[in-house]
């Protein structure tokens, strides 16, 4: 039988623990934002055709791909070559990750689409921290891609009242915070009810005109794919010219690239 002084230490001893516990979650939780790049989806452009081991088109996509790779500040890459075939790559990577962590994102960006797409003209891949697009057709800088995106969202309900017109305002809020970051990045949080929700949206920073087309964009997948996350505990909505992202829990930085 244990005496009242043991059983206080006991409950010090487990309190203690508990909140050492507690500190260290958290300190893995706030730790592990931006360190994840998991692989999320991938679209090859069949309709583009493939291109032949040694061709004009390889050539022109390999230079190009070591140009981007080699670009100064690394966040970002658009690069085209003409003659004789065209080839375009595009990059992009989240607004919070620069660096070794963009640069990593894009080497393994480069390599999953040649492995999931060998040899296609044309093919996408998301991963959670960058988002690279090669194609062979007229160059679509400038403009809203409405072909290639997808959703991807948690099957466990929120429940809270009128959630869509809630995400759609703290949607475009975030969208008027993109042009305080030279990549069209924000990330916030807002209180739905008795929750926080966490929200980041990003464009295509080669948009035209810049703030019309992002919002455009945005509410164009938030319409197009409210199925699929209204209501939702958290969803995402990639597309190749803007993205968007909600949880209950926080999963990004609030800090963009380099100026």
């Amino acid at each position: 039988m244990y005496s009242s002084s043991s059983v206080a230490t006991r409950f010090v001893l487990i309190s203690i623990l508990a909140v050492v516990a507690t500190q260290l979650l958290l300190m893995r939780t706030v730790s592990s934002l931006n360190m994840t790049n998991a692989y999320l989806n991938h679209k090859c452009l069949v309709s583009q055709g493939k291109y032949k081991p040694g061709s004009s088109y390889e050539e022109n996509l390999t230079l190009i791909i070591s140009i981007i790779a080699s670009e100064d500040g690394f966040v970002h890459g658009y690069s085209n070559f003409e003659d004789p075939e065209l080839v375009s790559v595009t990059f992009q990577c989240r607004g919070d990750s620069f660096g070794s962590k963009c640069r990593s994102c894009y080497a393994t960006a480069v390599a999953g689409l040649r492995r999931r797409c060998p040899r296609y003209k044309g093919a996408i891949i998301w991963y959670d921290q960058c988002v690279l697009e090669i194609i062979s057709t007229n160059n679509t800088e400038g403009k809203i891609d409405k072909d290639n995106k997808v959703c991807m969202s948690n099957p466990k309900k929120m429940n809270v009242d009128s959630f869509r017109e809630k995400w759609m305002t703290f949607l475009d809020n975030l969208v008027g915070r993109t042009f305080k970051s030279r990549y069209m990045y924000a990330a916030g949080d807002t209180r739905f009810g008795t929750k926080k929700l966490y929200g980041m949206v990003q464009c295509r920073n080669v948009l035209e005109p810049v703030y019309k087309s992002c919002q455009q964009c945005l509410r164009n997948l938030a319409m197009q794919f409210q199925d699929c996350w209204n209501g939702k505990q958290g969803a995402r909505v990639l597309g190749t010219s803007c993205n968007f992202r909600f949880e209950l829990y926080p999963f990004v930085s609030n800090k963009s690239g380099p100026n």
